[in-house]
């Protein structure tokens, strides 16, 4: 029979860790004497009460016109870009959605399970859901999302926004929340749906 030893101490090479000393870290002088000197900004203290009589007045009109001014901005911008892909949207026919669909389901190797009871638009919009390039689908309705990742340049598929106008042509207003943020919300608030 073969001989062991046993070993109460660590291995040969190997040390013990202690958490007993302070930990060091190799940094350069100039990164000591920066970290260790206090930084020197000069600090605006807000006017006195003798002193705000000399600030000029601004008006709150003045404010309020400027930041509709941006806002009119903004708004300008969004529905102009917003209106092309809408355009062309609205322009799409049922047979193209569903030939786009089919391409989609062709890239599988196996069919799809649990969705022989939904229409090929519900189909659409459960996968553009899970799709996460075009970012997060928890907490903002599915046209905003579509509309965000198109302002990001990550270029949704039109299709989508096809489907979801034509359900809102449709008054179909349960078609703009992911089926993720329904699951999500009523697990949240202990709700059963």
């Amino acid at each position: 029979m073969a001989r062991t030893t046993r070993s109460t101490g660590p291995a040969k090479g190997q040390s013990t860790l202690s958490f007993h000393s302070k930990v060091t870290k190799n940094v350069g002088h100039d990164a000591k004497k920066a970290a260790l000197s206090p930084s020197v900004s000069k600090v605006e203290l807000p006017p006195t009460p003798a002193e705000a009589d000399t600030v000029d007045d601004v008006t709150p009109t003045q404010v309020e016109t400027e930041a509709e001014e941006l806002e009119a901005e903004e708004e300008v911008v969004d529905p102009e870009r917003a209106s092309e892909a809408e355009l062309k949207a609205e322009k799409m026919t049922d047979a193209h959605i569903n030939k786009y669909w089919k391409g989609i389901e062709k890239e599988r190797m196996a069919p799809r399970v649990h969705q022989e009871g939904l229409s090929t638009h519900e189909k659409i919009l459960r996968y553009f859901d899970v799709s996460s390039q075009y970012g997060p689908c928890i907490g903002i309705t599915r046209t905003r999302r579509w509309q965000r990742a198109e302002k990001l340049g990550l270029n949704p598929p039109i299709e989508v926004l096809a489907v979801l106008l034509k359900e809102d042509k449709n008054k179909n207003k349960d078609f703009e929340k992911a089926q993720m943020d329904k699951i999500m919300g009523s697990i949240a608030v202990g709700a059963t749906a």
